[in-house]
């Protein structure tokens, strides 16, 4: 995904192919050539090689003992296919489902008075428990349920963790004690991991356009900004009425997205087409009628042993990765310490009610909504780029790809953090500590959007491990760093903790910049970019083969006058 030309690619989400078993590496998915003889294939005429091709296939492959099941041209079952007012309903779907999951793990901060009111708490340190105990849950959705959603579908493991995050929204709202308000906020954290993990893969179920793909990512990382923010804006103006409030207005929420989410349909293609096979085994009674997911045979200790273990080793020891991981992990942090440390600065410089504090959260999200629109007119200037003939030799590297976005977002994240720091106080106007916020979201937003896209490209059909690390790395120092916010900012201030994260900040701003320098060395020593390399290598060596032997075919054809 070096140099992604083709109009069906995009680097920000991998290729995908519904005709045939092959996925995008939105989850830790087995390939025949990734994991040894951990996916076989009953005969050699189903191979990859053969398989890997977007182009629509006919309706069954046949060989002496299976039927193989497939999409039809223009077949309206193949999600590639859905109408758009069908794709329109999924996306909204999607994103209504995230917002679920964002606002829940924020909801919190706005009701930490009432809440330790009402439970008698004197240790500070425990009020941060009801939001970062919630993140730990988002640990587990990349290692369980994106696996689990590309072997069972979509649809039923988003239905059953939903169930699951509704529930414990319910508990959590009706906890006679804190310490199981906390408990039933890490379960419900857990049920609302999966759209965090699983919605990339659905959108790319749907689109096979690198035009479309950028608009609904750009969605769907503007509603993971989005969600967060809502939180303790709604949760602060119920805080009055009760802190059980802020609870069932997000129980609200779920129960308002319940007719969407049924109505949804199943949009992974490999089940799709096994739910097809089965129809048809049934229908006519041949038993070896089957879909290419079906072929597949998987070793659970190879599954345990070899891909689930891959985002640690891979974090260990892979350079890009355990930087990368690194910077998001901080970046990522520092937009949940802010939970802690916005209320500290706008109710006690400025005398702040829990509602208006909320509301000053609103700049990250218009500062998101800036760089979604920086990261589409990136994406055009690009496509027009690799489109000339010939393309400038940038267009072809890496680095150059996404990472000019993480180059610009970084300086805007450090001189946002300054800004706050060092104007708020009771001298000068709420409004400009407010607006820093806006430099924030934008350089946030633009660094997680340069980083994870260059891990795709780097890593291709491994980039489901390396976001996994990613995923998991941040969502730990989401857990463990807040708990430090309102130690540091009642010991050193409100000018120096901003400065502190200011300064960290900076350092990190560093790596796409390196990455950009000396990215092509890291990349020729890296363990996985050079079995990258190998399988590319050996794909085009079988391609070619391949073109061979039907040349030859169809030579022997036109002699025979056929």
């Amino acid at each position: 995904m070096a140099a992604p030309s083709d109009e069906g690619q995009n680097p920000a989400l991998p290729e995908v192919s519904h005709g045939v078993a092959t996925r995008p590496p939105s989850a830790f998915q087995l390939h025949a050539d990734d994991v040894g003889n951990q996916v076989e294939v009953e005969k050699p005429e189903t191979s990859r090689a053969n398989s890997s091709s977007p182009s629509p296939c006919p309706s069954e492959h046949q060989n002496p003992e299976r039927v193989i099941v497939s999409f039809d041209d223009g077949d309206p079952m193949n999600p590639y296919n859905f109408s758009q007012p069908k794709k329109l309903f999924i996306v909204v779907t999607c994103m209504v489902l995230v917002m679920n999951s964002t606002i829940g793990s924020s909801i919190a901060s706005g009701i930490s008075e009432p809440t330790q009111e009402y439970f008698g708490i004197s240790n500070d340190q425990l009020l941060v428990l009801p939001i970062s105990i919630y993140l730990i849950g988002y640990v587990i959705g990349p290692l369980v349920f994106a696996p689990l959603s590309e072997s069972y579908g979509r649809k039923p493991v988003l239905i059953a963790t939903f169930v699951v995050f509704t529930a414990f929204t319910l508990g959590t709202a009706l906890a006679p004690t804190f310490a199981g308000l906390v408990i039933m906020r890490l379960l419900a954290g857990i049920g609302a991991s999966t759209p965090i993990s699983v919605i990339g893969g659905v959108y790319a179920d749907i689109y096979n356009t690198r035009k479309a793909r950028g608009l609904v990512i750009t969605i769907f990382m503007a509603a993971t900004t989005w969600g967060p923010l809502i939180g303790p804006i709604a949760s602060g103006y119920v805080a009055p009425v009760s802190w059980r409030w802020a609870y069932w207005v997000s129980l609200i929420v779920a129960g308002a997205t319940w007719p969407f989410l049924i109505l949804m349909p199943e949009t992974y293609g490999p089940i799709v087409l096994k739910r097809k096979a089965r129809y048809l085994r049934e229908k006519q009674g041949d038993a070896n009628t089957v879909a290419p997911v079906e072929l597949q045979k998987q070793d659970l200790k190879e599954l345990v042993v070899v891909v689930l273990t891959r985002p640690i080793r891979m974090f260990l020891f892979e350079a890009i990765v355990t930087t990368t991981c690194l910077y998001l992990s901080v970046v990522y942090a520092i937009f949940y310490i802010f939970f802690q440390a916005y209320p500290i600065i706008f109710q006690g410089t400025y005398g702040f009610t829990s509602g208006q504090v909320g509301l000053t959260f609103l700049p990250i999200g218009v500062g998101s909504m800036i760089a979604g629109g920086i990261y589409l007119m990136w994406d055009s200037f690009l496509a027009r780029s690799q489109a000339k003939t010939p393309a400038p030799a940038w267009t072809q590297i890496e680095e150059y790809i996404r990472l000019p976005l993480a180059c610009l977002g970084g300086p805007l994240f450090v001189v946002s953090l300054f800004w706050l720091g060092w104007t708020a106080r009771v001298s000068i106007h709420w409004i400009v500590p407010t607006l820093s916020a806006l430099p924030f979201g934008l350089g946030f937003l633009l660094i997680f959007m340069g980083e994870l896209n260059y891990l795709v490209d780097a890593y291709e059909v491994y980039a489901a491990s390396a976001m996994g690390a990613a995923s998991c790395s941040r969502s730990l120092f989401g857990v463990v760093l807040p708990f430090a916010a309102k130690p540091m900012y009642n010991d050193l201030g409100v000018a120096w903790a901003c400065s502190l994260l200011g300064f960290l900040s900076l350092l990190m701003s560093a790596i796409p910049f390196v990455f950009i320098k000396f990215g092509d060395r890291i990349r020729a020593n890296s363990k996985f970019c050079r079995e990258l390399k190998q399988k590319k290598d050996e794909e085009e060596r079988v391609k070619h083969g391949s073109a061979q032997q039907s040349l030859h075919a169809l030579e022997n054809k036109h002699e025979e006058g056929v």
